[in-house]
């Protein structure tokens, strides 16, 4: 028989054997919380504040030459940031080092899953801008991407878990929590769906996806996965509702940066119904995620320029050496050949090139190998990697 707490907001527990004990698992209730959120005036002023900085940062991509360029390195930054939260030590040297078929300095899996981040969000987005809704057959599509390789990629890929999981602890009895029991995981993944589609009342974007993260977190509806699901969940949000036009946001530095305080106020929603506490949090994290990203991309820019006007000082070097900056502008990270293909030049002609950039500053060598040598743009990757360090 299920537990009914007095506090609506806290749902039911039902107990559940596994592996020969008994637990109690928690059901939530259905969004939107009852009784109905408190959104006071310092609620409604980080709200207002919250929407002004999407705003501003759905405006950023617009002052690149080439939005996509800078776009390609923001998605990598929340995969990198959302995998660091669940333990990978992957840096972003070591991604852009992947996916340039180079061997990272970090154990493969750590990589894949950061690989793995980016591809589940990039099939996302391009299922919701070809028409697919937001729905529990998308999010299992992702969760497949998701997992594809690495660790990960035997627990029931796109499949939402037929068995019991618990967070924390050696087994289901000592945890510190227990999600709902699995037959109960259709039903509560149903409920959120129609939420994210204002059923049954429609709430601010911003709330919405606040409240979404946290539902979709306590019902762990796969076996893994659930927390890098849960963080894409907010991107493709925002983005299937207009509020970003691109997913430039990477709220996963503020979750990294306050970690323990993201798990202890996802905790307290469902031991204290403390929804209040949480949407303060996420919508700050909002706010400090925007101001960052904004100075960042300023600060980008303006290495833009200053590189480019040393390179034509070099004179009748500089084409060659200007080509590949603009190339470095893409994609950080370069080995010759892979340059002289994508600028069309021979490799001698992109060789005085680099050593131009080399001498100039502008790119370093990464590998310090004799041969087979990939270089960095530095000062690009330094600021695109601030606070994306690994966890130690």
């Amino acid at each position: 028989m299920p537990a009914v707490s007095a506090n609506p907001r806290l749902g039911t527990h039902v107990t559940t054997s596994v592996g020969g004990e008994n637990v109690r698992a928690f059901v939530p209730p259905p969004l939107p919380p009852d009784p109905p959120l408190d959104i006071g005036p310092d609620l409604h002023d980080l709200l207002e504040k919250a929407n002004r900085g999407l705003g501003r940062l759905d405006g950023i991509a617009r002052l690149f030459p080439d939005p996509e360029l800078f776009l390609y390195m923001y998605v990598r930054k929340e995969a990198l940031l959302s995998s660091q939260i669940e333990g990978t030590q992957s840096s972003f040297s070591d991604l852009l080092l992947y996916e340039n078929k180079e061997v990272p300095g970090v154990p493969i899996n750590d990589v894949h899953e950061v690989s793995n981040y980016v591809a589940a969000m990039n099939h996302g987005l391009t299922r919701l801008r070809g028409g697919f809704p937001l729905s529990l057959r998308l999010i299992r599509e992702i969760h497949q991407k998701l997992l594809s390789k690495g660790r990960g990629g035997n627990k029931a890929l796109g499949e939402f878990r037929t068995t019991q999981n618990w967070i924390g602890g050696s087994r289901p009895g000592n945890a510190s929590f227990v999600p709902p029991p699995p037959h109960k995981v259709m039903e509560c993944m149903g409920a959120l769906e129609k939420f994210l589609h204002d059923d049954p009342v429609k709430v601010p974007l911003l709330v919405k996806a606040a409240l979404a993260h946290v539902q979709f977190e306590t019902i762990h509806p796969f076996l893994d996965g659930n927390g890098r699901v849960g963080r894409l969940l907010i991107t493709l949000l925002l983005c299937v509702e207009g509020a970003l036009a691109q997913p430039m946001l990477y709220l996963s530095l503020y979750f990294k940066k306050h970690r323990d305080a993201y798990y202890q106020l996802l905790q307290r929603v469902r031991t204290e119904g403390a929804w209040e506490a949480w949407l303060h949090f996420f919508l700050s994290g909002i706010i400090d995620t925007t101001e960052q990203a904004t100075r960042t991309a300023q600060r980008i820019l303006e290495l833009f320029r200053e590189d480019r006007t040393r390179v034509e000082k070099l004179g009748r070097s500089a084409a060659s050496a200007l080509r590949l900056h603009d190339a470095f502008k893409e994609h950080v990270v370069y080995s010759i050949p892979r340059a002289a293909k994508r600028l069309r030049l021979s490799q001698p002609t992109v060789t005085a090139a680099m050593k131009h950039l080399v001498k100039l500053g502008v790119v370093r060598e990464m590998t310090g190998r004799r041969r087979s040598k990939v270089y960095a743009y530095h000062a690009y990757l330094k600021l695109l990697g601030e606070g994306a360090e690994p966890i130690k």
